[in-house]
């Protein structure tokens, strides 16, 4: 029996202050979403010789859950502060990196990189009581090859991609192309990039039955000359098949359970596995170029990042992010060679409502949500202005280009047919 190794990777991710707002508002769906982190550790504690889970985790999430005003609210319906215990437990819990306030950074200013990345780094770290973290997870998967020279001096060694944006730069196989770790270089930076698979994880993330994913991966896997890593990676707390209570109906109990039990009793090739720990057995093999875009929702295919930016309201907040990051980075430069004084406070509180603004669920829901970036660059903006004012006026800037796809922008003929995926041979 052919092994087959599975990295799962869910992604959990909570706006700012949003637990708080549905804990007042809808208390039952905010219970719902905290027993789905708490089921995790309570489902996986026997299995620890066999489960091994990649989690993503938001800066904003582990900020509300770490709070303590929070933590007094939830006792009685999770612990948090058990549970965040809990997720330390380094056999069965591989933590990926990502960005403090979950923005697609492929979207933002690239300006503004390095702090959303720094940031969840020096949190997480304080959290999961660890230094290394090795894999890197982009919010929303929207992914640019820019991005691997920041990734690299975060030290990071691999970071997820989607399947739909991969192009071989050596000769590939369907089946290695998307089962097999490989390079991505850019601007002289290496950095290894895992596939995710887009059918598989949209499986898992609507529910799926063992035996179904089990003979599926099989199938998909049966050509490859070299073991397999099947990466399935999807949201951990958002649909009913995650955050439903009854253990006959959820992701833990129904699925990843059983699926552990067939491997403890030798019935199944599944080898749940760390991408980490992979790559030190098997390595990376080929080279291959990313193109940019993020994950499918709902509808879209997420290529042009329509979630995002398809809509006015949200191109015209996304033109003053932009607009306003430029105009703090000039300040802080000029700050910087003028040393320490009151702007310096004033800056700092200018650049973490930026960071905020660019929270990626501000963009996705569109008009609804629009107007939290608009009332945090309104806070950017007044700080802004008084750091200005301490340090003098500067001379006019030229007005900042936004990088938004356009219908130039669209996928070529080759392209085009990559997205029609011809099923594995």
């Amino acid at each position: 029996m052919k092994e087959i190794y599975h990295a799962l990777v869910l992604n959990m991710h909570q706006p700012p202050s949003n637990l708080d707002d549905l804990w007042e508002q809808n208390s039952w769906e905010a219970k719902e979403i905290l027993f789905a982190y708490d089921r995790m550790p309570r489902t996986l504690w026997a299995y620890e010789d066999l489960a091994r889970v990649h989690l993503s985790m938001s800066g904003t999430l582990l900020e509300t859950l770490a709070h303590p005003a929070f933590q007094r609210r939830a006792y009685g319906v999770v612990d948090c502060g058990t549970l965040l215990w809990a997720l330390q437990n380094s056999k069965i819990f591989e933590i990926l990196g990502t960005g403090y306030y979950h923005p697609v950074l492929a979207l933002i200013p690239e300006a503004d990189w390095d702090e959303q990345i720094g940031r969840w780094l020096a949190f997480a770290r304080h959290v999961f009581w660890r230094e290394r973290f090795p894999g890197f997870w982009p919010p929303e998967m929207g992914f640019d090859e820019r991005l691997i020279p920041h990734l690299k001096r975060a030290g990071y060694r691999y970071v997820m991609v989607d399947c739909d944006y991969v192009d071989p730069v050596d000769t590939m196989s369907w089946q290695e192309l998307r089962y097999r770790p490989h390079l991505c270089e850019f601007e002289g930076e290496e950095i290894v990039v895992v596939v995710r698979d887009r059918d598989l994880s949209n499986a898992q993330l609507s529910g799926m039955d063992h035996g179904w994913f089990i003979n599926e991966l099989i199938e998909r896997t049966r050509w490859c000359d070299f073991p397999p890593l099947v990466a399935t990676a999807t949201d951990g707390d958002n649909g009913g098949w995650f955050r439903n209570v009854n253990p006959l109906a959820n992701f833990w109990n129904f699925f990843y359970q059983k699926a552990l039990d067939e491997v403890r009793a030798g019935n199944s090739p599944l080898r749940p596995t760390f991408i980490d720990a992979y790559l030190d057995r098997f390595g990376a093999h080929g080279r291959v170029r990313v193109r940019r875009g993020a994950w499918n929702t709902d509808t879209h295919h997420g290529w042009d990042f329509h979630q995002w930016q398809g809509g006015q309201m949200q191109r015209d907040a996304l033109a003053r992010i932009y607009d306003l990051s430029a105009g703090y980075h000039r300040l802080d430069e000029r700050a910087r060679k003028n040393g320490d004084g009151e702007w310096t406070r004033v800056l700092r509180e200018a650049h973490w409502h930026l960071l905020r603004a660019e929270t990626s669920c501000n963009l996705y829901w569109g008009d609804a949500w629009v107007w939290k970036t608009h009332k945090d660059l309104d806070d950017v903006a007044w700080h802004l202005g008084e750091a200005s004012a301490m340090l003098g006026p500067e001379p006019p800037q030229p007005p900042v280009a936004v990088p938004v796809v356009t219908e130039a922008s669209q996928p070529t003929a080759v392209e085009e047919a990559s997205l029609q995926e011809a099923p594995p041979s």
